[in-house]
């Protein structure tokens, strides 16, 4: 693969689709969104396939050095038998076997822990993906309205504020703001957005802070209790 999962993902989490807007002109804005939204799909599911790649050899390395283990204790027991019975040179051969044993199981054990390592590398990258096809979802949706609204003002003969429809405004900060302003003169959802996102987040700080104090509550009790008891 020329690209790496790594430099794709975060390719697109950047927000790689202003070169292919500029690149394709005359083309529907709505099928450019659409065709950025399933590139981020195409990205999640390689990450998934890459990451059942890793559970895979994940897997068969922790099963490899359960065999090993599995093997070592076995050779220790026949060594043992080789001893009573007067056989040397068989208990040497177990011994050299376990010393074989021995250091390809830290090697295996390393394998375990990179594929982890890669695993959880790689479910963040997913999660990634997932958060910017919400907002690209998002976006698109109010994009759309945004359409409707504007139609339905030109059908009343009401003049939407703004830019033309048709000019191009290569200074905007993302590519749906320059989308909506070529399609419709009107500006992003970003203000709108953002005080929705704004109440949200307030609503979400409030319970996490409910949370704290309940748990405080419980620890003062235990505390407390625990001070009874003794």
């Amino acid at each position: 693969m020329s690209e790496s999962i790594s430099s794709r993902v975060g390719r697109m989490i950047s927000g790689g689709f202003n070169s292919l807007l500029d690149a394709v002109e005359g083309v529907a804005a709505e099928t450019i969104m659409e065709q950025s939204i399933r590139e981020i799909e195409d990205g999640i599911t390689e990450v998934r396939a890459e990451m059942g790649r890793e559970i895979g050899s994940r897997h068969l390395a922790s099963k490899k050095i359960a065999e090993k283990n599995q093997q070592h204790e076995a050779l220790s027991e026949n060594i043992a038998l080789a001893i009573t019975e007067g056989r040397d040179d068989l208990a040497e051969a177990a011994i050299a076997r376990q010393l074989d044993i021995e250091v390809q199981i830290p090697v295996l054990e390393q394998s375990v822990i990179e594929c982890s390592a890669k695993e959880k590398e790689l479910e963040g990258y997913v999660l990634a993906l997932q958060a910017k096809k919400r907002e690209m979802e998002a976006e698109l949706k109010f994009y759309r309205e945004t359409l409707k609204v504007a139609a339905a003002g030109e059908s009343c003969g009401v003049t939407v504020k703004g830019e033309a429809i048709d000019t191009k405004v290569s200074n905007a900060a993302s590519t749906f703001e320059r989308l909506m302003a070529r399609k419709t003169g009107l500006k992003s959802s970003g203000d709108t957005t953002d005080k929705l996102n704004d109440i949200k987040i307030a609503e979400l700080e409030a319970l996490a802070r409910k949370n704290r104090v309940k748990e405080r509550l419980l620890a003062v009790k235990g505390q407390v209790k625990a001070g009874e008891d003794s």
